[in-house]
This record gives C-alpha cells, sequence and structure tokens, in this order.
C-alpha cells in the first residue's frame, strides 16, 4: 500500500504554514511590509546594530537573503546601514525611527495571526500545540545535525497572545 502523504503530521504542517504566510502576509502588507521583513525589525529591536552576518545567523537564513530583505527595508525607511568605523568591511543595521515605530504594529499583527489561527483551542490546547511544534522543530533541527538553542520544555507557560 502506497504511503499517503496527505495524511502525513509532516503534510498538514507544510499546508498550516503555507496558509499561515498567506495570511501574514495580507496583514503584514497592510503596514508596508513583505513576509520576514517583520522578523529582521524584531531581531534588529531586540538588538540594534547588528552586521549582516549577525543577523542572518539571527534569522537561520543566508547572508544574501537578509542583504535582500534590509536593502527593501531601508528603500521604505525602516533601517539604515551604516559602516564600521573599526572595520570598513562591515556594515551594520539600525533601526530608524519609523522601523522603531512599526515594530509595536508587528506585535498587534502577530497577536492577531495567533488568534485567527488558534481560533477554536482552548488554552491546554495552545500549549500542547505549541510544545509539539517545538518538539518537531527540534527533531527536523537535528535531523540536519543543527543544534536547537531553545530548551523545548521550558516555555510551556507562555502567555496566551489569543486573549
Amino acid at each position: 500500500m502506497p504511503f499517503d502523504h496527505s495524511k502525513s503530521a509532516t503534510h498538514r504542517l507544510a499546508q498550516a504554514a503555507k496558509a499561515q504566510r498567506s495570511r501574514a502576509g495580507a496583514h503584514l502588507s497592510a503596514l508596508g511590509l513583505y513576509p520576514g521583513q517583520e522578523v529582521v525589525l524584531k531581531a534588529l529591536g531586540g538588538q540594534d546594530g547588528q552586521t549582516m552576518s549577525e543577523l542572518a545567523a539571527t534569522l537561520g537564513v543566508q547572508p544574501p537573503t537578509v542583504t535582500k530583505m534590509v536593502t527593501r527595508l531601508a528603500a521604505h525607511g525602516f533601517v539604515v546601514r551604516q559602516t564600521s568605523e573599526q572595520d570598513g568591511r562591515l556594515a551594520r543595521v539600525f533601526l530608524t525611527e519609523p522601523g522603531r515605530a512599526i515594530i509595536g504594529d508587528v506585535d498587534k499583527t502577530w497577536k492577531r495571526l495567533e488568534k485567527e489561527a488558534l481560533a477554536g483551542f482552548d488554552d491546554k490546547d495552545r500549549r500542547r500545540i505549541r510544545k509539539l511544534l517545538r518538539k518537531m522543530e527540534k527533531n527536523l533541527l537535528a535531523a540536519n545535525g543543527i543544534a536547537h538553542a531553545d530548551d523545548i520544555d521550558e516555555d510551556d507557560d507562555l502567555e496566551d497572545v489569543t486573549a
């Protein structure tokens, strides 16, 4: 009997990820952002002045991907690139005032998306699905030989952002 991939957990995960990205794109476009750009802004909000390499590592993407995102964000005035005074080969990325200001809107967008995605789930199911997804992420990263920085059992009590 052939394997029915449409009934697999990984297929459902991929379908949910596509739906989430599409819905996130709809919300983010209202802010003038493309999916993925918001995580750059959030990363800089946590630690401003990162190099392109640091941003790539923080986001788990390739440097050319970060370069494209930063270029677009700079064109819209959300970030600026500045050459390092210590090492002229390094460029650091900083939030502008509009970039800093939009982070609150990004947070509201993420909260709205979380609420939409988890509609009909009770608190116990929300915690459980987060834990299961973290476990799946850890398994897949380990299969790729990548260590997972987060402890999947520690943040079960994440705030319920759907409230």
